[in-house]
């Protein structure tokens, strides 16, 4: 059975709504998974759109542990870009739906892939994030991590590290790199029965095999993105069960814009909607 798709931008009363509702309220263990596609309200275009970071400095140039360690200086002027994109951007409502779903009590936590830190600065205070942050600088020599002061993304120089000299990165994961935190996110997933993906299609691991492992623990996946993904159409049953028809992992999409679709279904989680 195929996945249930709501176009918000043509049915916001759908009745899939109530049943989202329903299902966070009664879940013993919610969970969101979160990707770049929260951020775009707030500003943050995703690298890989076009137009993107991507498209200007080419990952395998400036976005590698080998391409800083060989030329920090090359490395800083897409760190530079970064932090200059994500400057002054404020969490939208998506962001904000989710921290008023953890303060109720109705989710345990949010792993996210952004390095934005507008989850933390829309309230939600249990944030996993897998990719690091850009909040801070990190010394890979000494381990030391400090704050980001504003000048050092003005400058043009490489901040080095103040305890041992050596150059410094800003705290985020760059390809070559292992992802962080991932005890914690096994902690948050296990016995989680219900999982929000939030503007991300799931295809990095090994995040990415977070919204097949609570389906595959009998967890419901609602799924929150522009258009359908591989979660809401791709064929995972040979991974569940040896073989047979398709089975996606996402149980509901809702489509349209994290900022209207995430509120939608967390003012019924909340208890704003009557319970069918």
């Amino acid at each position: 059975m195929g996945a249930v798709v709501v176009d918000m931008g043509m049915e916001p009363d759908h009745p899939a709504l109530e049943d989202a509702g329903r299902i966070l309220r009664r879940a013993r263990k919610a969970v969101a998974f979160t990707g770049a596609g929260i951020s775009v309200e707030s500003g943050i275009p995703d690298f890989r759109s076009p137009g993107g970071l991507w498209t200007v400095f080419a990952p395998e140039e400036y976005a590698t542990i080998e391409a800083f360690l060989e030329n920090p200086a090359k490395a800083w002027k897409l760190f530079r870009a970064i932090g200059g994109t994500i400057a002054g951007a404020r969490p939208n409502q998506a962001h904000e739906a989710l921290a008023a779903l953890e303060a109720a009590g109705r989710l345990a936590g949010v792993i996210t892939q952004n390095i934005d830190g507008l989850h933390q600065a829309a309230g939600s205070r249990r944030v996993v994030e897998v990719h690091g942050d850009h909040r801070r600088l990190q010394c890979l020599s000494c381990g030391r991590l400090a704050p980001m002061p504003e000048e050092v993304l003005r400058g043009d120089s490489v901040p080095a590290c103040e305890a041992c000299s050596a150059p410094q990165k800003p705290n985020v994961v760059l390809f070559g790199e292992a992802v962080r935190s991932l005890d914690e996110v096994e902690g948050l997933v296990s016995g989680c029965d219900a999982l929000l993906v939030v503007g991300t299609s799931a295809q990095v691991y090994p995040a990415a095999g977070i919204p097949a492992a609570v389906k595959r623990g009998g967890g419901t996946v609602l799924e929150f993105n522009l258009e359908p993904t591989p979660l809401t159409e791709g064929d995972f049953q040979g991974f569940f069960r040896g073989g047979g028809p398709p089975c996606p992992v996402s149980d509901i999409l809702f489509r349209g814009p994290a900022g209207t679709t995430v509120p939608a279904v967390a003012r019924r989680a909340l208890g704003t909607a009557k319970e069918r």
